[in-house]
């Protein structure tokens, strides 16, 4: 496999996991804390998102001039569509425009669409579309959702809309089904972006930087919700279920399943580690000694410039990732973490090898 490709092959599996780890903490926190939570959990982490990436992000796509429900609608169409979500986009007039989020659903992935009750969607229409208008100063803009793909529809689809009249805040995401439908989309009339600007090399990157993006939303979000402890403990629950579940579709080669007797098992892992590692941005170092690997990591650039409560805490929870996906390459496998925590700086060491028990 050539070096690009590999570098590409790590930045889809890198997307993969942290998508999957997105989904099932929404799936967690509804089955083992209720919708209530969930609703609220949902609701801060797209308004966390929204104010820090809204209007920056109608700049850096050329949308500022645009007017405002048209820019809105575009906005969602080609920031997803970067980050490999699949969007549609319609514009009826300067006033109304559509967009579309048809199945399947990136946020809900596979089977865990079935347990996202409306209202936990809903929080994400509340937490950012319905606050567009409200950062662009324009207090006569709303969003109007014509259904929702976990109410049982075909896609998640709605119209941003300027209104005649200043809009009271429970009226900025409102929720019509049964009368209007998104026109149909024509992507051949559609907006493109300039593709020579978007090389493939470059979506890759950008396809897992969207769901790099959502983690290092959720730590946060988790830790000013639940309390830096308990949330270090539903987050390191998930992400071990997480990387036992999908190590084996992000696996790369040489890092396939440890098979009996396989004494190059911690070699192979600690491979894979490093390439995934360095695949969302990390600087990273491998050592190998017969039967053990060490990884050494400087500075945790996963988490720079988010404000933690517990920056250790957080590490190592997001590091149970690695441990169930180390313990589905090969089930006598041991990672051990070191962690130095300088101000907001933290650096790693992880050593990689097997336990004493036979296969």
């Amino acid at each position: 496999m050539q070096e690009r490709g590999a570098q590409t092959e790590a930045y889809r599996a890198v997307a993969t996991l942290y998508n999957a780890l997105v989904t099932a903490m929404v799936v967690s926190l509804v089955a083992r804390h209720g919708s209530a939570l969930a609703r609220e959990y949902v609701f801060r982490h797209f308004r966390r998102q929204h104010l820090e990436k809204f209007l920056p992000g109608l700049a850096k796509l050329g949308l500022a001039r645009e007017p405002h429900a048209v820019a809105c609608a575009l906005y969602h169409y080609h920031s997803n569509a970067l980050g490999g979500v699949h969007t549609e986009y319609v514009r009826e007039s300067d006033r109304k425009a559509w967009v579309r989020y048809p199945p399947p659903r990136w946020m809900w992935r596979g089977t865990a669409i079935a347990a996202i009750p409306h209202e936990v969607s809903a929080a994400m229409l509340h937490g950012w579309h319905g606050h567009n208008g409200v950062s662009l100063g324009n207090p006569r803009l709303g969003f109007v959702c014509t259904g929702m793909t976990v109410d049982g529809m075909p896609g998640l689809e709605g119209y941003y809309l300027e209104h005649d009249r200043e809009l009271a805040a429970e009226e900025r995401v409102r929720f019509e089904y049964g009368g209007q439908v998104m026109p149909a989309f024509d992507p051949a009339a559609a907006p493109r972006l300039d593709s020579s600007a978007w090389p493939a090399e470059r979506l890759a990157r950008t396809h897992r930087r969207y769901a790099m993006e959502y983690v290092r939303t959720m730590i946060p979000v988790l830790q000013e919700l639940l309390g830096a402890p308990p949330a270090g403990q539903e987050l390191g629950r998930v992400a071990r279920l997480v990387g036992l579940q999908f190590y084996a579709e992000t696996a790369l080669p040489p890092a396939k399943p440890a098979q009996p007797g396989n004494h190059d098992s911690a070699h192979a892992f600690g491979a894979w580690f490093a390439a995934l590692l360095a695949g969302q941005g990390e600087e990273v170092s491998l050592d190998c000694a017969p039967g053990t690997a060490t990884l050494h990591l400087p500075h945790w650039r996963l988490a720079q410039g988010v404000r933690l409560a517990d920056l250790a805490g957080a590490f190592h929870a997001w590091n149970e990732l690695w441990i169930g996906a180390g313990m589905a390459h090969d089930r006598f496998l041991r990672l051990k973490a070191e962690v130095t925590v300088s101000g907001e700086r933290l650096a790693a060491r992880w050593r990689i090898g097997r336990s004493g028990g036979k296969p």
